[in-house]
């Protein structure tokens, strides 16, 4: 028997891509950050290895790539920063501050 959910959409979404409707979702399945346990590790269509956490909705499943940026930001999530933008606006999720040195290079690739 097949699986219901098997169809839905899959889109993998880096941070840069980040909108407040997947950040909120984010942060409602993860209110304490995510484990490593709950991080899925897959290969990207260039042989690459990409670490998600994934999100669902009706008929999309998102699968968030993780980063030290990702982290940051939603443990200083607040709704209301975001109350001036569209939900799916991904320039609304801005880069965190972060010290030197704690930022990871796995922010940077372009090649999704």
């Amino acid at each position: 028997m097949k699986n219901k959910n098997d169809n839905r959409k899959r889109v993998i979404v880096d941070f840069k891509k980040l909108t407040p409707e997947i950040l909120a979702m984010l942060v409602e399945k993860y209110p304490d950050g995510y484990d490593d346990d709950q991080i899925i590790s897959f290969r990207n269509q260039h042989n690459e290895i990409i670490e998600a956490v994934e999100v669902t909705t009706e008929d999309t499943k998102y699968l968030v790539k993780v980063s030290t940026k990702l982290a940051v930001t939603m443990e200083n999530y607040d709704e209301d920063d975001y109350e001036d933008f569209d939900t799916d606006d991904p320039d609304a999720v801005q880069d965190p501050d972060i010290p030197d040195g704690e930022l990871e290079d796995d922010d940077d690739d372009d090649n999704d």
